[in-house]
Formats: structure tokens, sequence, C-alpha cells
């Protein structure tokens, strides 16, 4: 995979992780939020579903990933 390619995956990895990332719900108490939570929710998981099928992390990756956040 070229750089840029690269770069661009990870980039949607972590947009991704930030959205699902968003307060529940229950800690804004607004009806719209809370449609936009559940939308987005979903639109997340296909798009994570949709990284992991084309564009698998590697076992190091993962490994490095988890070694940066402890």
């Amino acid at each position: 995979m070229d750089s840029k390619l690269r770069e661009c995956v990870g980039m949607m990895r972590k947009l991704v992780s930030d959205v699902q990332g968003a307060p529940y719900p229950s800690a804004i108490e607004n009806e719209l939020y809370t449609i936009w939570f559940e939308h987005i929710q979903r639109s997340a998981m296909d798009c994570f579903e949709f990284l992991n099928e084309i564009f698998p992390l590697e076992q190091a990756d993962v490994s490095a990933s988890l070694d940066k956040m402890l």
C-alpha cells in the first residue's frame, strides 16, 4: 500500500474511532443528539468493518498501536 493510501486509511480509522467515542445520549439529554448518535454509531461500525475487510491491520500494527496507548 502506498504511503498516501496508508495515511488516508489511518486518518479514517482515527475519525471513526473519535466518532465512536462521542458521549452517550443520556449524558446530553437532547432528542436530536440521540438520533444523530444512533445513526453515526451505525455508520461508524459499517466503516470500521469495511476498513478491516479491505485494509486489515497487520498484527504488528495492532501491537504498535496498543503500545502507543499504554
